[in-house]
């Protein structure tokens, strides 16, 4: 078996649109985000610094909010609403669709609009699976940053603040939209915390805190971001006008999740599998210390041994299903297939990643959900293919005739790694 290649991008020219989309995201050079800010402290973006002339009402713009909230039959979770630092119960604004939507939990816009009216901040959730130009930036973005993302966008009311001072378990880019909004950012009272760390736990460190002086207290204008990194403190008041952000959450992998993974293969190793002694007092610690004793130099001998490899590939399958490939469209791309010929030209679906791993007389193409295996005599065929440019069918290399070449796409097609180009 040969080494296996690099995932998707992996040694690759940046990719133009992802580039872009850090561009409006951020006011310094990418490698300056990503040595003196990424993960560590606040950076504050204004619009004029950014490449953003019109703001950011391209991916989401108030007209569009009450679009969805009105006319796209929107449930739960998709909505959350807070008051006073509260959120509020489902069932305050939501209810049956009307005939023909037999569901009890769409969104009603008169009770939305009672809320809002009385103050209510509005949490439009989930939109980068939801709205199309934010399916797409979230694509680009997730490229430059190489970690999933998720989109959230706050509405606030004239003066309303939605939430009281927290801490997020990401990071976030905060997008101002529309309005105006008064921001506090304070440090950590923890440090990147992990998600199972969330800032309740420590809500009177986080209440003192916030009675200090802030690290930035800022007011963002349209067109305005703000990074955060996980961990640090923040409230934001919309001031005199509405108020509309889009917050981009980065669900980073840690170094705890490769703890965890480690962990998780440490069950292989038979002296961590072994019962402790018959009759063991677990309230006494002088019964325990032995046993603890034996385990962590079991886990010392067997952390020497782990193979990076079969770590990789335990993070491969956390990490890529959470930052999903751009959109199939399933009646083209049905189409698409039935009237495939050798002059069709094909692209790889957009954000696609992928780790092709040759193995004797097969190649095997791991993908986010699945794994496909095929015959060796494609590899070049596939390798032109996952270059990422578009390709007529009668010109990939490696296949004897125009017969292999159109069967070899057509799987790709059905599998969803192509899509005409």
């Amino acid at each position: 078996m040969t080494p296996l290649d690099p995932p998707g991008g992996a040694g690759r020219p940046a990719v133009p649109s992802a580039v872009a989309a850090l561009a409006r995201c951020v006011s310094v050079e990418p490698a300056k985000f990503a040595a003196a800010h990424w993960g560590q402290t606040p950076l504050l973006s204004r619009a004029a610094e950014l490449a953003n002339p019109a703001g950011f009402t391209d991916l989401l713009s108030p007209a569009d909010a009450d679009e969805l909230l009105s006319r796209r039959g929107l449930r739960t979770p998709f909505l959350r609403v807070a008051r006073d630092g509260q959120v509020l119960p489902a069932a305050r604004y939501t209810g049956g669709g009307g005939a023909g939507a037999e569901i009890g939990d769409q969104v009603l816009d008169e009770k939305v609009l009672e809320l809002y009216a009385g103050g209510a901040t509005l949490v439009l959730q989930g939109l980068h699976r939801n709205w199309p130009a934010l399916i797409d930036f979230t694509r680009d973005l997730s490229r430059a940053v190489g970690q999933p993302l998720q989109v959230n966008a706050y509405l606030t009311p004239p003066g309303s603040q939605g939430f009281a001072t927290h801490y997020d378990t990401h990071d976030v880019f905060v997008l101002q939209v529309d309005g105006r909004k008064h921001w506090r950012v304070h440090p950590p009272v923890l440090p990147d915390p992990l998600e199972r760390q969330p800032w309740g736990g420590r809500a009177d460190e986080v209440a003192a805190t916030a009675e200090g002086q802030p690290a930035l207290d800022v007011v963002l204008e349209p067109g305005d971001v703000l990074y955060l990194p996980r961990g640090w403190l923040h409230s934001a008041q919309a001031q005199d006008s509405s108020s509309l952000h889009l917050t981009v959450g980065v669900r980073a992998l840690t170094r705890y999740a490769l703890v965890e993974e480690l962990l998780a293969l440490a069950a292989e190793d038979r002296r961590l599998r072994a019962t402790l002694p018959f009759g063991t007092d677990l309230a006494d610690p002088e019964a325990v210390e032995p046993e603890l004793t034996e385990t962590v130099e079991a886990l010392r001998d067997w952390l020497l041994r782990a193979d990076p490899a079969a770590v990789a590939a335990r993070l491969r399958q956390r990490a890529w299903p959470a930052a999903r490939p751009a959109p199939i469209r399933p009646l083209a791309q049905a189409a698409a297939i039935a009237a495939l010929d050798a002059e069709s030209r094909v692209t790889l679906r957009p954000g696609l990643r992928w780790q092709l791993a040759p193995q004797g007389d097969r190649v095997t193409l791991r993908l986010f959900d699945r794994t496909i295996t095929l015959p060796a005599q494609c590899e070049p065929a596939l390798r032109a293919l996952l270059a990422g440019a578009p390709s007529r069918v009668g010109d990939l290399p490696g296949l004897d005739t125009d017969a292999d070449r159109l069967t070899l796409t057509r799987r790709l097609l059905r599998e969803a790694v192509l899509v005409p180009a």
